[in-house]
């Protein structure tokens, strides 16, 4: 099978991505400088799909180690890119590091993309480039909202760098606009690393209800939604990583006729905070400790999916419910612990 490059390998969607690769035997290639991840995510690959990850701890942003990569590695035929600051109340704080890390080294792998004939690159993009639409459930002719934060813009400009790029090269592409990847692996052993910085609403609760954080915080009680909390659409990692092999797969079948296809990955249902929350404490029997507080700046009020187009095109749909994802998120976290 076609060798793949993976960015942000050992992080948390692209090491679920890796093992779904792995098992539709894909040689994959990861590389990641463990920013905001950590080598212990190889380690469980490793143990869930019996195999080696090959990596190289390189930062994007210089061209000049990650060309050497190219190099080493003959033959790469296709590129995931997940390797990105992702984080929305960060980015507000500090702006020009997402930018700069962001989008250097986007620039930076598909000038080389370019040079090595990479013929597949799929790009992580996200629901954010919406911004705060009343268009829903959005679509991918759904127009770009204005950025709600420094991150979605950077997720923006990508696109944009990528749509214009893709006028010179041979390269084809596809946008994956993921809503809100939750949950961890079936076996237990692979899951999203759950930090004090960590800012995402799963891995804040599952760690509030283990004890790591004194409560969880809902931000905003007033916005104008069913219950006043804001509303996403979850979306399991492992859905999400199987719509990365799909759109490799889809990309290699040479059914794509044109140079760059945009895809929205989501369950197309919208769950407000307070409903995951009774998602997770009835799948895990615990009451969980929370407060309501004041809206965070970034947060857009509303946003789900119409999944129609990956549905025909790349025949991918979500299979996991809501309570799957709270569920095994609870399993991962439990397994944290006790390590």
């Amino acid at each position: 099978m076609a060798k793949v490059l993976v960015t942000g390998g050992a992080g948390y969607i692209g090491s679920h991505t890796i093992v779904d690769l792995m098992q539709h035997g894909f040689e994959v290639v990861c590389i990641d400088n463990f920013l905001n991840s950590t080598p212990e995510s190889l380690a469980r690959i490793e143990k869930i799909t019996g195999k080696p990850v090959v990596h190289y701890n390189v930062d994007l942003c210089d061209k000049a180690a990650t060309a050497k990569v190219f190099e080493q590695e003959k033959s790469i035929s296709g590129i995931i890119h997940f390797a990105a600051l992702k984080s929305v109340p960060d980015s507000v704080k500090r702006p020009l590091v997402y930018y700069k890390n962001n989008l250097i080294s986007l620039l930076n792998l598909l000038e080389l993309s370019n040079e090595f004939g990479v013929e597949q690159f799929v790009f992580s993009s996200s629901c954010s480039v919406y911004g705060n639409t009343t268009d829903l459930p959005v679509t991918e002719s759904t127009s770009f909202g204005k950025a709600e934060s420094p991150y979605a813009h950077t997720k923006q400009m990508g696109e944009e760098i990528i749509l214009t790029n893709a006028t010179v090269t041979d390269t084809k592409f596809i946008l994956l606009r993921y809503f809100n990847p939750v949950g961890a692996h079936t076996s237990g052993f692979l899951g999203e690393e759950n930090t004090d910085q960590i800012t995402a609403i799963v891995p804040r609760i599952t760690g509030t209800a283990i004890g790591k954080f004194e409560k969880f915080t809902v931000f905003g009680t007033d916005y104008p939604t069913r219950d006043g909390s804001c509303i996403r659409d979850y979306v399991h990692v492992m859905d999400i990583a199987d719509a990365h092999t799909k759109a490799i797969q889809y990309l290699q079948s040479g059914a794509s006729t044109i140079k760059v296809e945009t895809f929205n990955l989501g369950t197309g249902n919208g769950v407000s905070v307070l409903e995951a929350i009774q998602s997770f404490e009835r799948v895990s029997g615990q009451k969980l400790n929370y407060t309501l507080g004041a809206r965070r700046e970034g947060d857009v009020v509303a946003i789900y999916a119409n999944n129609q187009l990956a549905q025909q095109k790349l025949n991918w749909r979500a299979q996991y419910s809501l309570d799957d994802m709270m569920r095994t998120a609870w399993v991962w976290e439990q397994q944290l612990h006790k390590k």
